[in-house]
């Protein structure tokens, strides 16, 4: 392909990620909260009294074949994260930001889990997952996870993720998605989004921030 068309769809691509991006931050902020001392489910949402409805009951398998649910955010610090094995930037670049921001977070980087949901369930099956986060120079400990379409679409909902397919060559297709990072409490509720391209110490101090809040 000439360099011309080549360039002119990558900026397409990077566009169309900008605008996901924005988007799915202007969802999460603008989202409406619960009323005074309220905290439970609605819809299958968790209802916050500080925050946006984001996050919710999902069923997916992780890298090892192991099925899991909303309860392997229980307990830990999570800062999940949406993407794909395919993706050629955003994806890696961003698992690496989240590598330093754990690291930046010091001992208390032990208590937060990096959990990365796919949207493509198509060609990001369990073992691609897993070779794909054991690749080097990615950080240790990622938990990725799969399922199904249908799962994949009720992860997506509760999170307010946007996601689409680009191009129809099964072998060369390409997804686009929000790039949203979400801090998720011990409990499994939402306290923070996180810019994909927010410095590694500003988005360690949120974490922080978040932690002694509690």
């Amino acid at each position: 392909m000439p360099r011309r068309p080549i360039l002119i769809l990558a900026a397409t691509c990077f566009v169309l990620a900008a605008a996901l991006a924005g988007w799915a931050i202007y969802r999460v902020t603008q989202a409406p909260t619960g009323g005074a001392g309220q905290a439970g489910r609605s819809g299958g949402v968790v209802m916050t009294t500080d925050g946006p409805q984001i996050g919710g009951p999902f069923q997916l398998v992780d890298q090892n074949g192991t099925t899991v649910d909303e309860r392997l955010l229980q307990g830990k610090w999570s800062l999940v994260f949406f993407g794909f094995t395919y993706c050629p930037d955003y994806c890696p670049t961003t698992l690496t930001m989240l590598d330093a921001v754990r690291q930046q977070l010091g001992p208390l980087g032990e208590d937060v889990q990096i959990i990365f949901i796919s949207v493509d369930p198509q060609r990001d099956t369990p073992q691609q997952l897993k070779d794909y986060l054991s690749s080097d120079g990615f950080p240790e400990g990622v938990i990725g996870l799969t399922g199904t379409p249908d799962q994949v679409a009720q992860a997506a909902r509760a999170y307010r993720v946007l996601y689409s397919r680009q191009g129809d060559d099964d072998a060369t297709y390409m997804m686009q998605h929000s790039l949203t990072i979400y801090l998720m409490g011990p409990d499994g509720r939402f306290r923070a989004p996180l810019s994909h391209d927010l410095a590694p110490d500003r988005a360690a101090q949120v974490i922080r921030n978040a932690m002694a809040r509690g």
